[in-house]
């Protein structure tokens, strides 16, 4: 007990153990400085030339052609890039890639796989890439201030709209009258609302056209004007819905009868845009119709056939067919050209063939009265029950107000002034009061009601689309799926506890690691959801519990296997063919047929099997087990909740300015007018985006995020993960498509050059990144200079080149470069590690080089 009192603070807490330094491989030690380098037993050049490379990349004497690189020669993922690296700079030498490697694990298969016909060259001619088109400065910046004064006048006319509403609407007498004008405000402002981008878009576009724009020109200015309108769009919200489809086929698209459409990514180029009748399409899959690419959007057709079935996580790129009956899997993508024939099944990156179904809700009922039905429900609903009640209960209290009526502890406005303290007290009062009631009130909610509704939902049974059970299914999943809660409680000890609480089968008893979870999970049912003991999941998780025909749908309990680690970014379906103490990679597409995999890694889409782990990523082990492991657990966990408080607190302060701003507003509108409500907008964005900035940099204590490469139950861990937890908020997104992307982005400490052109990509740690000159990032593209594997976590600088390319939903992983003018197409992972040489294409997961 001596001991343990050592570790012990003074007021009882566990002291943060000191770490102890990472021991050396003993192959590394013994050959840090290797005398000659050879290859024995090597028949070939070709084995020769990459046995010694081999032998220099991992500071060893002697290999053999026969050693398997990761069970006899203790390589690993990363070492193994820098090893394909190498090869790839050597002129004379065939290019090799990280999957070449998985499938061929010693040097004599690998040197056989590769090895060139005698009739062709080593080296394949690389393809051509398009040169960068030039921007001058003077467009660059004229766009940007026209972006500007747009934003500025949608500001004015939007606070004009909204005064002149709650104006009209407390002029009317009584309660009942003052609800039914806030009833006709609402579903007027929401016509209109809708109308405008539809107008906007035939008004500015007319009919969209393959073609290609030039960034930052008057015709991209266009172009971000129509897709900031769609976007923004309150149509968004009927997603799911025949009202949905109805919005589509206004601005362009031709789509068939029966047509289901669950993705919140809306398309642009709708003119562009075929779907056949009774076509499904799963949520988020993007079907942009544009891609951006050397200064330039080029626009182009994309055309599902009649019975076609789009997976989750999906990217159909520009150019692309799909032909009638035909499947595309989830985490699947089809690349410009690409023709998926009648019938046909395919799915990975970029799709190929495949033999399994993932259409598996057949048609079972009829549905033409429900859409009316549920369209017009829908449109009541809101009109009735959401800003109506607020414009009412708003505009009762100012009636009140007007009237000398003041609500307990909250002085009236205007009678105090502006400069008076103690009404902006007040109201800051009730405003934290109301913060915390929210939150328990949403707890309550979120436990509670899902599990009310649920008998209304039995599994494994057929039932209509847009009936009584369609709404509940929707309910449950909006209920549970609450991204505050996630964040709050992920990447900590507390997230079991809440996913219990939202219906989560987590297994008895749960073995706690202090990061079951991240702070990102998504799920169609959480009381289908079956998570087996001891598996650790990373963020983005996504569990497809829900099929859907274009008439059915039906709900299924999704099983996930005991001792497994989850990467990021998987959607993992019924049926998925995976069992115990499995390794599945970022990115992986979950395999639906075979045997079920057990004991083994999965990488890529399509899978294949990889190593579980290695011998260097099992040196931190002995602190996952006995009385040393309890202790940095017990420490993880206080450094947790402080981390929460934190969490809290930054979010509490952000929301009382804002509700003091609209005090100070309120306060000034009877002599200011609609202006000072207009500014209010303004002010509160510029504010929102500083003041994210400002705690993204204080969460990294105003430096540099530096490379890691430690325990999860180690400090510099847990400082790492406070930085996720304060990050969560994108205050990125409002600059999308502007010259401000950049600028704001310098603000949370990324080092970005001159002309990017962001679409809306998400960067996970913004110092450890640095962005050259003139790079485009397209949607949903992601740059991750981390990675969690089991209980080690690794992060290193990723550096893209000028000029470079990430196509839509496309990956870089840490410790990576991409030379300049690089491409990494659509829905591509660049693994650890890997370097890019300049003017290269990379296509696949795991991407390789396309010749």
């Amino acid at each position: 007990m001596a001991g343990q009192s050592a570790n012990v603070l003074p007021d009882n807490r566990p002291r943060p153990p000191v770490e102890p330094a990472p021991a050396v491989p003993a192959v590394a030690a013994a050959s840090a400085a290797p005398a000659v380098v050879r290859c024995v037993d090597a028949s070939t050049d070709l084995e020769r030339a990459l046995g010694e490379i081999f032998a220099e990349v991992a500071q060893l004497s002697r290999v053999s052609v026969n050693s398997h690189f990761f069970n006899d020669l203790d390589a690993d993922s990363l070492r193994m890039a820098h090893f394909c690296a190498r090869i790839r700079k050597s002129d004379d030498l065939p290019s090799i890639s990280m999957k070449d490697v998985y499938k061929h694990s010693t040097i004599r298969s690998l040197a056989k796989a590769i090895a060139p016909e005698p009739s062709q060259p080593r080296r394949p001619a690389r393809p051509l890439l398009p040169e960068i088109v030039p921007v001058s400065r003077r467009s660059y910046l004229l766009c940007g201030a026209l972006q500007l004064m747009f934003f500025l006048g949608a500001a004015y006319l939007g606070a004009f709209v909204l005064v002149r509403g709650f104006e009209w609407i407390s002029t009317g007498e009584g309660w009942v009258n003052v609800y039914e004008r806030a009833v006709v405000f609402s579903l007027g402002s929401l016509a209109a609302y809708c109308l405008l981008p539809i107008l906007a878009k035939w008004m500015l576009i007319g009919r969209w056209k393959p073609a290609q724009i030039r960034l930052w020109s008057l015709t991209y200015l266009r172009f971000w004007l129509v897709k900031t309108l769609m976007r923004t769009s309150p149509m968004v919200l009927f997603v799911g819905s025949p009202l949905y489809l109805f919005y589509l086929r206004a601005l362009g698209a031709k789509i068939g009868r029966g047509v289901v459409i669950l993705s919140r990514h809306v398309p642009l180029c709708t003119d562009l845009l075929t779907i056949g009748a009774n076509t499904v399409i799963r949520k988020e899959s993007y079907f942009n119709g544009y891609r951006a690419h050397a200064g330039v959007i080029t626009t182009g057709r994309i055309s599902l056939g009649a019975r076609v079935f789009v997976g989750e996580n999906t990217v159909i790129d520009i150019n692309t067919r799909m032909g009638d009956g035909s499947q595309l899997g989830h985490s699947s993508s089809l690349h410009p050209g690409q023709t998926v024939p009648p019938q046909r099944r395919w799915h990975g990156c970029p799709a190929r063939p495949s033999r399994a179904n993932y259409q598996t809700v057949p048609p079972a009922h009829r549905v033409a009265a429900r859409r009316f039905f549920y369209s017009v429900w829908q449109v009541l609903r809101l009109a009735l029950f959401g800003p109506p009640m607020l414009a009412a209960m708003f505009t009762v209290v100012e009636v009140m107000l007007g009237s000398g009526f003041t609500l307990p502890s909250v002085p009236r406005p205007g009678v105090l002034g502006v400069h008076s303290a103690t009404y902006y007290a007040e109201v800051l009062l009730v405003a934290i009061q109301g913060f915390f009631i929210s939150i328990f009130l949403g707890l309550l909610a979120v436990g509670i009601l899902p599990r009310m509704l649920r008998p209304l939902l039995p599994p494994d049974r057929l039932y209509p689309l847009y009936g009584i059970r369609y709404w509940v299914h929707r309910t449950i999943t909006r209920m549970t799926n609450i991204k505050f809660f996630q964040q709050l409680y992920g990447d900590s000890s507390y997230i079991t506890g809440y996913l219990r609480w939202a219906g989560y089968d987590l297994g008895r008893p749960v073995v706690q690691s202090g990061s079951n979870f991240g702070s990102e999970l998504k799920h169609d049912n959480s009381h289908l959801t079956k998570i087996g003991t001891g598996t650790m999941i990373a963020d983005g998780l996504s569990v497809i519990n829900a099929g859907y025909s274009h008439t059915s749908f039906g709900v299924r309990e999704v099983s996930i296997g005991p001792d497994n680690y989850f990467g990021n970014h998987i959607a993992y379906p019924v049926g998925g063919r995976t069992g115990a103490n499995c390794l599945l990679a970022t990115k992986v597409a979950v395999p639906l047929f075979g045997p079920v995999r057990q004991g083994v890694g999965l990488l890529g889409s399509p899978a294949f099997e990889i190593p579980r782990s290695v011998e260097r990523d099992s040196r931190f082990d002995h602190l996952h087990d006995g009385e040393e492991f309890r202790i940095r657990l017990r420490a993880k966990n206080l450094h947790n909740q402080a981390t929460m408080g934190l969490f809290l607190l930054t979010r509490l302060i952000h929301f009382l300015v804002l509700v003091a701003l609209a005090a100070l507003t309120a306060d000034l509108y009877r002599s200011v007018g609609v202006p000072v409500v207009a500014a209010a907008g303004v002010v509160g964005l510029a504010f929102t985006t500083l003041y994210w900035a400002l705690v993204e940099r204080a969460a990294t204590r105003f430096r540099r995020l530096e490379p890691k490469f430690c325990s999860i139950y180690q400090y510099d861990f847990w400082r790492h993960e406070r930085y996720w937890k304060l990050t969560t908020v994108n205050y990125l997104a409002p600059y999308s498509g502007t010259p401000f992307a950049g600028f704001v982005l310098r603000l949370g400490g990324g080092r970005v050059g001159k002309r990017l052109y962001d679409d809306g990509a998400a960067i996970s740690e913004k110092s450890m990144a640095t962005i050259g000159d003139d790079v485009t990032l397209n949607a949903n593209a992601k740059i991750q200079a981390h990675s969690q594997e089991d209980g080690t976590f690794k992060s290193d600088y990723i550096t893209i080149g000028n000029g470079c390319t990430l196509g839509v939903s496309a990956m870089v992983h840490y410790g990576t470069e991409l030379g300049h003018d690089s491409v990494l197409e659509t829905d591509g992972f660049l693994m650890k590690g890997e370097q890019i040489s300049p003017r290269t294409r990379w296509v696949g997961n795991p991407a390789t080089e396309l010749r």
